[in-house]
């Protein structure tokens, strides 16, 4: 499978024709948001991309190589996971944009926001997730070398950030869907936003999950090539920053709403449980 419209690096091989996918998909995103002024159409590709760019490059090898076929099946079960919870909260029926995009046009104006629609929003976030699904490159280029130990420990920290992950989701889901029914019956919300469960030792326990698996899944890369640094790490970092600046996006939000926001951003670390800097007054 190759587009081959741009001449790149990559032309030729099973993650280039990724590439090129993922360059049309942030095409195709960018123009329905602009037509439909709703900017979370890449919100919907996030969960199903990596998928899919994983099993173009399983298929080019016949599926016959064991690395790369579970690299494949972890990103499956990932790309279930966020694709029922988006799916679960009405994020594919029209009209359910993040809040987050409306504020961020509030907050810049029409020009500034469809400059970052054209460059951010669109193809930069798309890039970002080809980037970190790209660790598959390096299982495809040695499809012969045998999984070891680090492939399992990889896998098994890659599960457990998963499950981390996933019991956050349904805490917070359970949450909010308690909060909705109290405030339909009229009845007064003491605590509107969760501080237990996973909530308790992190503010953002889904995002350390996120984060975490797919620094691991870079390992897979290191284990087939025998090499720890290589351009496929490029995508766990920037998928880190782009959650560093989510998350001061959507607290900033809820410090403005919610009083006592501040008091539990003082008390808890963002991502990392029991990590404290001294004088930070904000956690990790």
């Amino acid at each position: 499978m190759e587009f081959g419209f741009i001449d790149h690096p990559l032309a030729g091989t099973p993650i280039g024709a990724a590439l090129d996918l993922c360059i049309v998909l942030a095409a195709l995103a960018w123009l329905l948001s602009v037509v439909t002024h709703d900017y979370s159409w890449v919100d919907r590709l996030w969960s199903i991309c990596p998928v899919l760019y994983c099993l173009i490059v399983a298929a080019s090898l016949d599926f016959e190589a064991p690395r790369v076929n579970l690299m494949t099946a972890l990103a499956g079960l990932w790309g279930v996971r966020l694709t029922f919870n988006l799916a679960r909260k009405g994020g594919y029926w029209p009209g359910s944009e993040d809040y987050r995009w409306t504020v961020l046009r509030q907050r810049h104006g029409p020009l500034r926001f469809q400059l970052l629609n054209i460059t951010f929003i669109a193809p930069g976030q798309m890039a970002i997730v080809w980037l970190f699904a790209s660790p598959v490159h390096r299982a495809w280029l040695h499809p012969e070398a045998a999984l070891g130990l680090l492939d399992w420990l990889a896998a098994a920290l890659f599960l457990a950030f998963l499950a981390a992950e996933t019991v956050a989701d349904e805490q917070m889901w359970a949450f909010q869907q308690g909060k909705k029914r109290r405030m339909a019956a009229g009845e007064a919300i003491s605590r509107p936003f969760l501080t237990s469960g996973l909530y308790r030792y992190c503010r953002h326990p889904n995002y350390a999950g996120d984060i975490g698996l797919w620094w691991v899944f870079y390992l897979f890369g290191v284990a087939a090539s025998g090499e720890w640094v290589h351009w496929s790490g490029l995508g766990f970092i920037a998928l880190t920053l782009v959650f560093v600046g989510s998350i001061a996006l959507t607290e900033s939000i809820s410090a403005a709403k919610y009083p006592d926001y501040r008091a539990y951003q003082a008390k808890t670390p963002a991502l990392i449980p029991f990590l404290r800097f001294a004088g930070s007054g904000r956690g990790s």
